[in-house]
């Protein structure tokens, strides 16, 4: 993503400091100041080295998975998840997406407090998941977490937008209904059926990549004439739901009955309450120099996360009154962990499935990585160059091309 916006032009957004905290329900079990060391300190006070602990993990998954990067830079892609996840971390990573958060964690000397106390935390605002989500998403999620989030001046909409616009594609705004395979002198055609307000049209590909999750309740894509059945996951996925809120927050419901004192731009929770993930004051798009967060005590706007969409009763838990809520729910991520297998790229010769990667782990980043993936592996496999596919000891062999 950082090449993306490196390469359209666009900027990171100033970033507004604000303190976070970790409700557990009834008070605050952590909570940041604006001084690091004695953040620090707390975390020792309270967790003793355990943070370092989770660190070392996190930086030692993180440090494997960027081999990606240069694998990519010298053309080598992958037919599967399996193969992409071995040639970066062997069957380390492949265990790690079958264990969970937690065992791994335990097993490196982190304590069971800390992974309920701050782990957890980061899971439910990251994934809407516990620490029994397998460790492999997990690490990715508390990687993100460690402070180097940025987002863009205008905002991360303008990264898709301008790349498709560098493309030159010719965009078709339609649904598209099904994909149908005929062959011709050997090699696959697909003739794509799609309807817009225009009525129902159909054009024939030599290359298909299907970027949407292919489940029941997410797409209506039907495959025809295929002799074996195609990929289509069946795992449920993990619905999320974002309410904009325009209001006074209820800082009483926090511990402050005085607003004012209310210290706090970003909140996570644990297990408990249910009912939300975080609560977040957020920004806009564009921020000027002399942008200020809005007083504690004002009317500002409050993202909320929740698994659910929210009641009145449990808005007016978090809000003392509010102008508007708007909300938007959608099935954000897979419930990681419910699939025993991991899926493979290549659906069928020259048609692919871009968000296999996700049933891995899911994030913008993680996504990138597997649009590359399905681009190098169409053009390798277009121009038969197999050596490029699914190839072991990849460290050994990007040394010797160098």
């Amino acid at each position: 993503m950082q090449e993306f916006v490196k390469h359209l032009g666009l900027k990171h957004r100033r970033e507004v400091v604000g303190r976070s905290a970790i409700f557990g329900g009834e008070n605050f079990v952590l909570e940041e100041t604006d001084w690091y060391l004695l953040n620090l300190f707390r975390l020792w006070w309270h967790y003793g080295i355990s943070f370092l602990r989770l660190q070392m993990w996190v930086e030692e998954v993180m440090e494997k998975f960027m081999r990606i990067y240069k694998y990519q830079a010298h053309g080598y892609a992958f037919s599967g998840v399996e193969e992409l996840l071995y040639s970066l971390g062997e069957s380390s990573f492949i265990n790690m997406t079958q264990r969970s958060v937690a065992e791994s964690l335990l097993q490196v000397g982190v304590t069971q407090r800390f992974i309920d106390d701050i782990v957890s935390a980061v899971l439910r605002a990251s994934y809407g998941q516990s620490a029994a989500m397998p460790a492999f998403a997990g690490a990715m999620a508390l990687a993100g977490a460690q402070g180097t989030l940025w987002s863009v001046e205008g905002g991360n909409k303008l990264v898709c937008s301008g790349l498709l616009k560098l493309t030159k594609a010719n965009v078709i705004h339609a649904t598209v209904i099904s994909v149908t395979l005929q062959q011709t002198e050997g090699k696959p055609l697909y003739l794509v059926k799609y309807e817009n307000e225009v009525g129902i049209g159909s054009d024939f590909y030599d290359i298909v990549v299907i970027a949407t999750p292919l489940h029941p309740d997410n797409s209506t894509i039907t495959f025809e004439g295929f002799n074996s059945p195609t990929d289509v996951i069946q795992d449920s996925y993990q619905p999320t739901v974002i309410s904009l809120v325009h209001g006074y927050l209820n800082s009483s419901y926090f511990g402050f009955p005085d607003p004012k004192l209310f210290p706090f731009a970003n909140i996570l929770t644990t297990d408990f309450p249910t009912f939300f993930c975080a609560l977040d004051n957020i920004c806009p798009v564009n921020i000027s120099a002399n942008f200020r967060r809005k007083q504690p005590q004002d009317a500002a706007v409050w993202r909320v996360q929740s698994p659910k969409p929210l009641l009145r009763s449990q808005l007016k838990t978090l809000f003392r009154s509010y102008y508007s809520v708007q909300t938007a729910e959608w099935q954000a991520h897979p419930v990681h962990g419910s699939r025993t297998t991991l899926p493979k790229f290549a659906l069928h010769d020259q048609l692919f499935h871009l968000n296999a990667l996700e049933w891995a782990a899911s994030s913008v980043e993680v996504m990138a990585v597997a649009a590359k993936n399905v681009a190098l592996l169409a053009y390798n496999r277009w121009y038969q160059d197999l050596d490029k596919i699914d190839q072991k000891d990849l460290m050994h062999k990007v040394k010797t091309e160098l």
